[in-house]
């Protein structure tokens, strides 16, 4: 597997020891798969921004008393390439990929572009986890059957994935159309915490953690956090999740379930500030840290 060195891997790591693909647990890999952008383009940015930013974020973690790095080691592929690959050949090509990292008994970290690239990864993951449960953080439900005729559009990869019939939870949603409310309410493989109830809920948390199962997968879509603290995303919404609420849940998760991987994606950077993908890395290696934990 090409794997970067300091120069430019995930937090630039200079120890080979800990960022070569054979002595790492963690892998970066990078899925900068943009084609069916509704609002802002600019996601196929996301990935490489996301790493960038990373290597001015400390490797000491001052909330978990370690350089998490350290734990495991954390190695960073070279991006995928979408060359002829669209809509299913994109999805197989990530699946493919995520299978590679997981047969080698790798901990899959994804960085994508529009949210399309979790249907691959979550098809992988089902292989070896069946009854894995998806936990979506983000501002849209993206359970459209389809958007503008397709069935692979970033608004419909969370149906795809109830396709599977894999239970989802879903957390901070805040612009849905009527049908995808319908699908919810029908549907009793889908829990859906929006973000006016966990505002005014303080028993929120509990509530969602009760509804995975031992096994889960995570996707974060950047625009679940508030415009706030993450505006640079492709459709932001008001009302957005803020950093320690999330940090605190997503804690949780990580200490009472086992998390098999998990991908952040629709960064869309602005030229100027990088609030976005700074943000966003310090939740990468924050995350890795919890599961070093384990």
């Amino acid at each position: 597997m090409k794997y970067f060195n300091s120069k430019k891997n995930f937090l630039a790591i200079e120890e080979e020891a800990f960022f070569s693909y054979e002595s790492s647990k963690y892998v970066i890999q990078s899925a900068p798969y943009e084609y069916t952008s509704s609002y802002i383009s600019g996601s196929n940015k996301g990935p490489e921004a996301i790493v960038k930013a990373s290597q001015f974020v400390e490797l000491y973690d001052e909330e978990l008393d370690q350089e998490s790095y350290k734990k495991g080691g954390i190695c960073t592929l070279a991006p995928m390439n979408f060359k002829g690959r669209t809509d299913e050949k994109a999805v197989k090509h990530i699946e493919k990929n995520t299978l590679k990292l997981l047969a080698d008994n790798k901990f899959p970290v994804t960085l994508g572009a529009e949210h399309t690239i979790t249907f691959g990864t979550v098809r992988a993951v089902k292989q070896f986890y069946p009854n894995v449960h998806v936990l979506q953080i983000d501002a849209h439900s993206d359970l459209r059957q389809a958007y503008h005729g397709n069935p692979y559009s970033h608004a419909s990869v969370m149906a795809r994935v109830h396709d599977l019939e894999i239970p989802l939870t879903q957390i901070g949603i805040r612009a849905q159309c009527i049908e995808e409310s319908e699908l919810i309410k029908s549907s009793s493989n889908i829990h859906t915490f929006y973000a006016h109830q966990v505002r005014n809920n303080p028993k929120w948390a509990g509530e969602a953690l009760k509804t995975l199962g031992e096994n889960v997968y995570i996707s974060i879509d950047a625009d679940g956090f508030d415009p706030s603290i993450v505006p640079a995303v492709g459709t932001a919404e008001p009302n957005g999740l803020l950093w320690q609420e999330s940090v605190d849940f997503l804690r949780k998760v990580f200490a009472t379930r086992n998390v098999v991987g998990f991908d952040v994606v629709e960064i869309a950077p602005v030229k100027g500030t990088i609030l976005t993908e700074f943000t966003m890395a310090k939740l990468v290696y924050r995350l890795i840290g919890f599961q070093t934990l384990k």
